[in-house]
């Protein structure tokens, strides 16, 4: 199963070691199609942002697609902690796999960093 992720999973983020203790493979690094905005969200532990798909004034940002066993996928899925969610993620190649957003209530007091493109291009900039 393909899992798209991110902030905290990506390569080289604190939390990319529950993917590779799964066995998780990466498949590619892209963006998603230019119709979500990314908001660095308060209050999380580790840092994270949360991704979420708009109607209009959306933009292409950075992930990383990883391959999941179905097992690995349930298991993971089980330490997916709310305000995070696992839903559906077009990438800008028209296709669509499992992803991480996040719950509306979650981007209150968040900032959209959408501009950056990615979460590694936000944290460089900090």
């Amino acid at each position: 199963m393909l899992l798209s992720v991110v902030g905290a999973h990506l390569t080289g983020q604190p939390l990319n070691k529950q993917l590779i203790e799964l066995s998780a493979s990466l498949v590619r690094t892209c963006k998603t199609a230019a119709e979500y905005r990314l908001y660095a969200l308060p209050n999380t532990t580790p840092a994270k942002p949360g991704l979420v798909r708009v109607s209009s004034g959306g933009s292409a940002i950075e992930v990383e697609v990883w391959e999941l066993t179905p097992e690995a996928f349930g298991q993971f899925m089980k330490g997916v902690p709310a305000p995070m969610t696992i839903g559906t993620c077009i990438l800008d190649d028209g296709s669509k796999v499992h992803g991480f957003g996040c719950e509306p209530i979650a981007l209150e007091g968040a900032t959209d960093i959408s501009e950056f493109g990615g979460w590694r291009a936000f944290l460089l900039s900090k």
